[in-house]
């Protein structure tokens, strides 16, 4: 039976991890995307191609799009997002057409995850995301000052988020500021605060109801083309799975991704299974997510995340923390024996070290690569994922 696809982000020329150095890792196939096209203009066969000649040119595979983002007027359900779900679904056939069937994707209001530091220093000195309520408050209080906040949050939040505030320099809530708004993996441009307190205003205005409503209105526009075409679309869990600024998820747990399954049953209608995202609340059981839903995983992401008792969490290494990641592993393992018993086509799913530690020689090129894409940690991470499939898989295949 087939082990998982071993593959490895890698965000074009520009990023501070080379193709050659992934290569050495051993890793088999690359998670891209194009990006430098404008968001929610079509990726042209042309610019795909080029950026597929690149990634086989150094003997690796392009295997699974990370992210095809989606226009915000289709997530608001503005009247112009059917123009932007066309150009979606040519960027879809584009890509089938140079032999891309594997389409991560998300569905995160105003950015793609939230972390109130980009380099907390851990016991070994290596440095992690880091995550902390009491600091989201504080950004979300007195700097965004969104209006009626304070309703979002008790009293004693409210109380420790201004100590909290009062006790920084103004360096530091600088970089408090600059944390959360470098939330867009794949660039070093932060987000604008007023165009963030813009796009904040008007999805606050959205229900968590009407929210879902126009993901189903999404997936019913795009996956019957995407099924003809044989792309899988693989949507990642809101990162952190709880409301943030006051903002609902919609992709956070077990009864989400069953709602946007069932809202448009295909063998096209998939799932990113991020053992971290999910993995930051302890009210998700990912075994039984993987359990339930495993044929419907077309990629996966795997990382670890240390839950602490105030809410906060960091990243820990890949085979510590609160995810078990040992049982996630079996699952996995025994979803891809189903498959591989039933005579399936894919049994080898990607899946890539997610989020790494910065480590060593890391920490001399930190200005180089993107928060939580370092290369020495990301390998440390893909080597203990997978010296554990292996172990599991000797008690079990």
């Amino acid at each position: 039976m087939e082990y998982l696809k071993k593959t490895f982000r890698w965000f074009g020329p520009s990023f501070g991890v080379s193709l050659d150095e992934i290569k050495q890792i051993g890793v088999e196939g690359i998670v891209a995307a194009c990006q430098e096209v404008p968001l929610g203009e079509v990726w042209s066969l042309e610019t795909i191609a080029s950026l597929k000649n690149e990634i086989e040119s150094h003997g690796l595979e392009w295997s699974v799009v990370e992210s095809v983002n989606i226009h915000t007027s289709i997530k608001y359900g503005l009247p112009e997002r059917d123009t932007y779900i066309a150009n979606y679904i040519q960027t879809l056939k584009n890509l089938a057409a140079n032999g891309i069937y594997n389409v991560c994707y998300n569905f995160m209001q105003l950015i793609d995850w939230t972390r109130t530091n980009l380099d907390y220093v851990l016991p070994s000195g290596g440095s992690a995301l880091y995550y902390s309520p009491i600091a989201a408050a504080a950004f979300d209080l007195f700097i965004l000052k969104r209006e009626n906040a304070r309703e979002t949050y008790t009293e004693e939040i409210c109380k420790k988020a201004r100590g909290y505030f009062d006790e920084l320099t103004e360096a530091q809530r600088k970089k408090l500021e600059e944390s959360i708004l470098a939330g867009m993996p794949g660039s070093r441009k932060l987000i604008a605060l007023d165009e963030f307190q813009k796009n904040h205003a008007a999805v606050l205005k959205i229900s968590k109801e009407q929210l879902q409503e126009n993901l189903s209105y999404f997936l019913n526009a795009i996956i019957p083309e995407a099924e003809k075409i044989g792309v899988k679309m693989t949507i990642h869990p809101d990162d952190p799975p709880f409301s943030v600024f006051g903002v609902p998820r919609i992709v956070s747990n077990y009864e989400e991704l069953k709602f946007l399954l069932d809202c448009c049953p295909s063998p096209s209608n998939g799932l990113t299974f991020c053992s971290g995202s999910l993995g930051a609340s302890a009210e998700n059981d990912l075994v039984k997510i993987v359990e339930d839903f495993g044929d419907k995983i077309h990629f996966i992401h795997l990382r670890n995340v240390q839950r602490n008792p105030d809410g906060s969490f960091y990243e820990a290494e890949h085979l510590g923390g609160s995810v078990p990641i040992d049982k996630v592993m079996k699952a996995i393992v025994e979803e891809q024996k189903r498959r591989h018993e039933n005579g399936e086509e894919i049994v080898a799913i990607p899946m890539r070290p997610d989020h790494g530690h910065v480590l060593l020689d890391d920490k001399k090129r930190q200005d180089d690569f993107y928060s939580g894409y370092s290369l020495i940690g990301r390998a440390m991470g893909l080597a203990q994922l997978s010296g554990l499939e292996k172990g599991i898989r000797q008690n079990i295949v």
